[in-house]
This record gives C-alpha cells, sequence and structure tokens, in this order.
C-alpha cells in the first residue's frame, strides 16, 4: 500500500499543517539516532517518562526528515517546507496507525508472547517456514509498545504470512498490541519471572500475556503448563491446539531421547507415532522445537517434510558483537543472517561506534531478495551512513556492481574463500568494519582473519543490558534530572571507548572519568559529550584544556593554581566543578571553608562553575538515612551560599546509583549513575530490575584423572580425598582471578554445574575438580561470572566488593561487547 501525509492525517483524524500533502510515506521511525531513509520517512516524537523526543526534532530535520507526528500546540514555525501531523498522544497515534496498516492484509499473523523463548521460536518458524510462504517478521526482538507498530508496517502484499511476538511488562499493555498484531495463529510460549515485579501473580501475567489471542482463531501452547492453561482456556469460544509430555494432547509427546549432538523427540498425532530430530540437547531449545512442531503441525505441514526442516535448523544469534581487530581496527560481527531490517540495526550500531572514522561493510549476497530492490536499498543505506568502503561477496552481488558506483571504495570477490585467499592484513587499518553475511557464505572465516588474536579468557559486555540498566535508572529520575555516568578505571573493567560510545548514543548528559588520560582516550574515541575529570594536579591542566575536559576543583590549592593557569593562557569562563566534602572525609571544600571560597568565586572570569557536588557515604544503607539527609542539608546550604556569591545558577548533584533507587527527594538537577549502570545495586534492593552486563568466561585446557591422595598445584595446597577429575583452565590470578578464590573458597560454573577450585590459583591457570560434573570436554566453556555465578557472590568469597572485581579484570583479557 502507499500512504501519503495527507492519508495517514485522515487516518489519524488530526489536525495537520501540511507544505506537502502529497509527499509519499514508506517508513516510520521512533528513534531520532535509526534513519536510514529520511526523505521518505515519519518521525513519532514520543514522549515517555524518561525522555521527549520532541527535542530531537531539529536533530531529525537537518538529517533531511520532513515528515512529523507532534504533540498539539508543538511549534513547527521554525521548520520550513515540512508536514506536521498534531496528536493527543504520538505513541497512541502510532499504534492507530500500525492498527489500520494491519487491517488492510487478509493472510495469515502469527502471534507469539511468552516470557522467554518468543524470538528463538519467531526465527524458528522463519526458517522452517520460509520454503513454503513469503514471511515478514518482527526485526530481531521488537515486541514492545513501540516496536510491535514498527513491525506491523512492514506488511505488504509481498507477503502470505506474518509473524510478530509480543512482549508486555505490566498490566494493560497486551490489549494495545493485539489490536495491532490482530493475530489469526496464537502461540504461548511459557510463562516465568521476567518482568514479574509488575504483575501481583504468575496466574495475572499470563492472563494478561492471553489477552493477545482475543480474535485468533486458534491458539498453540503446551498444556503441561497449568497457569498457562487455566489463562488460555478462559478464553471465549476458542479453538486450541496443543502438545504436552504429560496428559493428552494434539501433540502427545511420547519420549526425548538426548545424543551427544541431537536430540530425537518421539510423537504421537492423529494417532500416528512419528519422531522429529533437532541439532540440540538443551531443555530450553527442545521446549522451543516442541512449540515450532506444533505450529507445523496445525498448518498441516507433512510430517515427513517436517523432519527434514527440522534436522536443519541452526541456532538464532540474536546478538551483535564487537571486538578488537587486528591493527587497531574494532570489527561489529553480524554474520548468520541478512535481510533489510537487520542490516539496518547492525549500521546503527556500526556507525554508533566512534572509534574510527573509517567505515568499512563487507556484505554478502542477499538470499531473501527477491529482484534488484533489495540490493539497490542496501546500497542507499550504506551511501546514507557515509561507509567509505564496500566489499561485495557472492554472485548476486556481481550483478549489481552498477549499484555500488555512490561509495568512494568498493571490491568484489565471489565467494568467500577468494576473499580469504586474497586477504591482507595490511589492507584494513584504523578502521571500524562491519560484516552481515547470510549464513551459507560462512563469514566466521572472514571474522576469524580480522580479529585480534588473544587467549581464551574473554569478558563479553552486553550492551543491550547496559542500556536496560541506564532506562532503568533514568524512569525514576524527576522531570529535567539529567545524568552523569561513571566511566572511571577503564568503565569499571568495560571498556571505556565502548561504554561512552554506548552512553553518548543513548544520549547521557555527562560522562565522569578518574584521570585526564582517561578523558583524553575517550576524546580520541570521538566522544563530543562534556567529561568530568575528579583527581586533577597540576600537571594534567594543560591535557584539560587541550582536550576540552572540565575539572573537578576540591582544594585551594588545586583552585589558585588553575586559576592563575586559566589567566596565564588568557583563558575566560572555562568550566570547572566544585567538590564539596558534607561527611565523606576524602576531597573536597567543607562548610567552615566557605568565608575563604566565596570570595575567590566571586567575579572570577576565569572560571565558569558548571556544577556543584558532593559525594554520600553510605546512600545504600538504610541504617544510614540519617546521615545521608544530614549531609544533603550541608550540601543544600553550601550551594545556597555560592549561588548568591555567583549571581547565577550551576547544576547540583549529589545522588549515587544507591539513591537514585532510594532517595527520590535528592536527585537535585542531576545524579551520578556508577555501579548500577553495570548491573549492580549496592543497596541489594532493586536488583531484579537490572540485567547483567558483564561475563567472565575462560575455556578448559586440559583434564586429568588423579588419585585419592594427590595433590594439586603449587605447594600441594590441593588434596584430592577420592579418586577425582581435575580440570585446568585458562584463567589466573594475572587475568584477575584473586588468589582468594583458590583452595576451593571460590566456584566456577561448567556445564551448567558449579565446580569448585582446587588448589593455589597460578598466574594464568586455575584448577577446578569436576569429578561430580558430568560431560566436560577440553575446550568446554566455563563462567566466572555472568548469569549463573555472579559478581556480587565472587566478591563475597573475595571478602571484598563488585566494584574491586570488576575493576581487577586484566586489560589483557579481551573484551567482546554484544548488542542483542
Amino acid at each position: 500500500m502507499t500512504y501519503t501525509i495527507q492519508n495517514i492525517t485522515e487516518i489519524l483524524g488530526a489536525e495537520a499543517a501540511l507544505s506537502q500533502p502529497a509527499e509519499v510515506i514508506e517508513q516510520l521511525s521512533a528513534d531520532s539516532r535509526r534513519i536510514s531513509f529520511p526523505a521518505t520517512t515519519l518521525f513519532f516524537a514520543l514522549q515517555t517518562s524518561r525522555r521527549d523526543a520532541h527535542i530531537f526534532i531539529k536533530e531529525v530535520y537537518e538529517r533531511g526528515v520532513r515528515n512529523f507526528v507532534v504533540r498539539k500546540n508543538y511549534d513547527a514555525k521554525s521548520f520550513a517546507g515540512c508536514n506536521f501531523i498534531f496528536v493527543d498522544d504520538t505513541l497512541n497515534a502510532l499504534q492507530i496507525l500500525a492498527s489500520y496498516h494491519r487491517n488492510q492484509f487478509n493472510y495469515s499473523v502469527i502471534g507469539i508472547t511468552g516470557s522467554n523463548g518468543k524470538t528463538i521460536v519467531k526465527e524458528w518458524l522463519y526458517q522452517l517456514l520460509s520454503p513454503y510462504y513469503n514471511i515478514v517478521r518482527s526485526p530481531r526482538s521488537y515486541n514492545s509498545q513501540t516496536g510491535v507498530p514498527l513491525s506491523v508496517w512492514q506488511m505488504s502484499e509481498e507477503y502470505n504470512l506474518a509473524i510478530f511476538e509480543a512482549g508486555i511488562s505490566q498490566p494493560a499493555e497486551m490489549e494495545k498490541l493485539e489490536k495491532i498484531i490482530h493475530p489469526t495463529i496464537g502461540v504461548f510460549t511459557n510463562i516465568g519471572e521476567a518482568h514479574k515485579e509488575n504483575f501481583q501473580s504468575l496466574e495475572e501475567k499470563a492472563t494478561e500475556k492471553a489477552k493477545l489471542f482475543e480474535h485468533a482463531n486458534v491458539v498453540i501452547y503446551c498444556a503441561d503448563d497449568a497457569i498457562i492453561h487455566q489463562a488460555v482456556t478462559s478464553l471465549p469460544e476458542k479453538k486450541f491446539f496443543t502438545w504436552s509430555n504429560k496428559r493428552e494432547a494434539d501433540v502427545k509427546i511420547i519420549s526425548v531421547e538426548k545424543k551427544e549432538l541431537n536430540t530425537k523427540i518421539n510423537f504421537n498425532f492423529n494417532k500416528q507415532l512419528s519422531n522429529i530430530a533437532v541439532p540440540f540437547t538443551d531443555d530450553a531449545s527442545i521446549q522451543n522445537a516442541c512449540t515450532c512442531l506444533s505450529v507445523l503441525l496445525c498448518l498441516k505441514i507433512p510430517v515427513e517434510i517436517i523432519h527434514q526442516r527440522m534436522l536443519r535448523l541452526h541456532a538464532v544469534n540474536m546478538r551483535l558483537q564487537l571486538v578488537h581487530g587486528i591493527n587497531n581496527c574494532v570489527v561489529v560481527n553480524d554474520a548468520y543472517s541478512f535481510d533489510i531490517n537487520s542490516f539496518s540495526v547492525a549500521l546503527d550500531f556500526l556507525t554508533q561506534q566512534q572509534q574510527q572514522l573509517q567505515r568499512t561493510a563487507i556484505i554478502s549476497d542477499i538470499p531473501s531478495a527477491k529482484n534488484g530492490e533489495a540490493y539497490e536499498e542496501v546500497m542507499e543505506m550504506l551511501h546514507t551512513r557515509k561507509i567509505q568502503r564496500v566489499i561485495t561477496i557472492g554472485e548476486e552481488w556481481n550483478k549489481h556492481q552498477s549499484l555500488t558506483k555512490q561509495i568512494p571504495i568498493t571490491q568484489h570477490f565471489h565467494n568467500t574463500n577468494s576473499f580469504a585467499e586474497q586477504f591482507s592484513a595490511n589492507h584494513f587499518r584504523n578502521e571500524a568494519i562491519l560484516l552481515k553475511g547470510a549464513r551459507v557464505f560462512g563469514f566466521e572465516k572472514i571474522v576469524s582473519l580480522l580479529e585480534r588474536k588473544v587467549h581464551q579468557t574473554v569478558m563479553e559486555i552486553n550492551l543491550t543490558a547496559m542500556a536496560h540498566n541506564l532506562n532503568q535508572y533514568r524512569s525514576r529520575l524527576n522531570n529535567g534530572v539529567k545524568l552523569m555516568a561513571m566511566v572511571k578505571a577503564f568503565a569499571y573493567g568495560s571498556g571505556s571507548a565502548e561504554v561512552a560510545n554506548l552512553l553518548q548514543f543513548h544520549k547521557a548528559d555527562y560522562l565522569a572519568v578518574a584521570y585526564a588520560d582517561e578523558g583524553v582516550e575517550l576524546r580520541k574515541a570521538g566522544i563530543s559529550l562534556p567529561i568530568m575529570v575528579m583527581n586533577v594536579d597540576e600537571a594534567a591542566f594543560e591535557t584539560i584544556v587541550q582536550n576540552d575536559l572540565e575539572p573537578e576543583l576540591f582544594s585551594f590549592n588545586i583552585l589558585q593554581s588553575f586559576n592563575s593557569f586559566l589567566q596565564q593562557e588568557g583563558l575566560q569562563q572555562y568550566p570547572v566543578h566544585i567538590k564539596l566534602d558534607t561527611g565523606m572525609h576524602r576531597l573536597g571544600f567543607e562548610e567552615k571553608d566557605l568565608p575563604v571560597l566565596l570570595p575567590l568565586l566571586q567575579n572570577n572570569h576565569h572560571i565558569a562553575v558548571r556544577s556543584v557536588f558532593t559525594h554520600l557515604a553510605a546512600s545504600e544503607d538504610p541504617l544510614e538515612d540519617a546521615f545521608t539527609y544530614q549531609q544533603s542539608q550541608v550540601f543544600e546550604s553550601c550551594c545556597k551560599q555560592i549561588k548568591e556569591t555567583l549571581g547565577y545558577n550551576f547544576i547540583m548533584h549529589l545522588s549515587n546509583s544507591a539513591a537514585i533507587f532510594r532517595n527520590r527527594s535528592l536527585q537535585y538537577d542531576m545524579v551520578r549513575l556508577g555501579i548500577g549502570l553495570y548491573g549492580i545495586d549496592s543497596s541489594n534492593t532493586f536488583q531484579s530490575s537490572l540485567q547483567t552486563v558483564a561475563t567472565l568466561k575462560t575455556t578448559i585446557a586440559q583434564l586429568r584423572n588423579v588419585k585419592a591422595g594427590d595433590t594439586i598445584g603449587y605447594n600441594r595446597r590441593g588434596k584430592v580425598e577420592k579418586d577425582s577429575v581435575i580440570a585446568t583452565i585458562r584463567i589466573g590470578y594475572a587475568d584477575g582471578f584473586n588468589r582468594k578464590l583458590g583452595y576451593g573458597n571460590g566456584k566456577v560454573f561448567v556445564n551448567n554445574k558449579p565446580a569448585s577450585t582446587i588448589g593455589t590459583v597460578s598466574m594464568d591457570m586455575t584448577m577446578i575438580d569436576i569429578t561430580d560434573v558430568p560431560g566436560v570436554n577440553e575446550g568446554d566453556e566455563v563462567e566466572i561470572f555472568g548469569n549463573n555465578i555472579s559478581v556480587q557472590q565472587v566478591a563475597e568469597w573475595c571478602d571484598t566488593i563488585p566494584y574491586e572485581i570488576l575493576a581487577g579484570i586484566s586489560q589483557r583479557v579481551k573484551r567482546i561487547y554484544i548488542e542483542e
């Protein structure tokens, strides 16, 4: 279907100021950072508790967008030649438009909900059904109040099946998504603990999710889950298609036979015994496979064909991966599938990286492309994002080389092997490289050529989880409160430049580092946000000024020295931050210092006080709340006197991560988010709201059988009491694995079970006892901390705090950055 801006105005029943009413709209956007085709994009300025996107309209306008949906009474006069639609609620308008668009199509729509497995089931159904249907589906995990309408907008006449997923985090959300997706076939994967804090019980949560199927012709689910069964069967006049391990169902699972590399599932359907095999052995994959099997049987796909297709299922990689490459390159690896929507997401992630200005894309043929239009779209997106070099791989690209002329540098290879044969490391230097290829092209071979080789201990930094944590804290901020993010100490071990790029992309207001050198590295990485330097000495003054960094002034000596430096350099109104000591007694001016401090600040033309702040000593401890509020009172008193002396306003900030959650009244003008960004609530009150950011893992170097009475490691400190199996893992104290974790004091996670250390932790190796952990092989992955063993637990074993554990991970440990 084709929509003009005039059509959309009429669909929304809204007022509008249209300069070009015949303007054709092809794309919708609710994110100012993710716009691929500005000329045909309609931008919705969404208003949330965290952000009002109207402040980004100027930015979007400068990128070429001329069509906007905004709140009523928005002043649009300064944007010449634009089309503005005025509505009461911009999110509601987006959903109404998507619902209208959905109703223009009569082909089947599969709607998927559940606590886990939604995206896996969606992607597997796409793999299984692609030979029989032309399918449109949600990009990645676009299942929210915003993501669902953007997914449904993709529907067009060229498709004959749609698969969309829907997720909710609180009651009364699913009714809105049901109107947009309006599924004809419903799939309920499972029910679990995710977002449980907003529901009174799992029963309420299941009932809310089941509302997606209100108008579905059939609902497919596992009848073994009593909560789901109750929620679904409560829907009026509904047809159900069930599978079960335990009771009678349309698909009765008779047995599950796990082998080393695959699983055979025996089932009864229509009174006939059949089986399928899937190339997975974990329980979650088996459950998802049973759900997919049921969908295919419900769609009357023959069992023999299902058997063939299930064998070919491949793991769904829902994560973009950022790794450090050869010759100072960064490599964004998204080499598992290729379609236009996922390509747009990958390009956004590439352009988010500011470490390197030169950008290269290595792309394969597009298997899903039915004609040359998809290739034209890809090249237009590359051109719009200012990609300087493109390397194409595949026979189809060979037919479309004329499209590549608008890119400054292009190269073509017929296949991945020919690229590898002609590869030279000297051709890749100081650039950000995106690898985007369909699985059949085997781009992992290219990854191995471009990736910097280091040992097998790695720390995965989940940038999606970090963004989630950022937004969790933002959601608790009062209106207008700014956010400063702490990226000192190599961003708590997570990698300063990569984390800072994420924070800049998500529009944090300020960054803070410990030393000027850290700020310099961020500037070199393309970070333009204001940066406060917390530990300042005279030797750093020139570096600070040259790199537009803002010093924290905490003593008379530093204040007067920096003032003299500015005077000598002829600089005026240089931004500084005044640190007050209100009870921490570490750094800062005390209240008794004000009679001397205030005259130094008064009428001082060389410095401009950007902020005044203090540091809470015990904000995470309820027993110290009285002291926390005493600190705030001293802080307010000092700020009032400083403001009266200066004659102008400045930013006041006091709250750290724990205080953001616990002391909303102390937010003032800005808060400082530190350890909470990395998924750790030091008060341990709101931990369930945060997601794990850092996962440290290694591999098993060797296995050995030892006899009872044998000793393990240096000084014979580890002794086995019985015949045992010992694994040596590739991590030691030089990597940040604390020596206190030795002698059985600490555990690691291997093959879904904890295993204790044994003997002394060495510099590069540690031994673990895996006698009671079956099925372990050399080369297997071992989690040191992450989702199974928390950083807090490791810190407790070491008698320290999570800060030290994270900051202590050695720089020699490779960091891999992922975005889901």
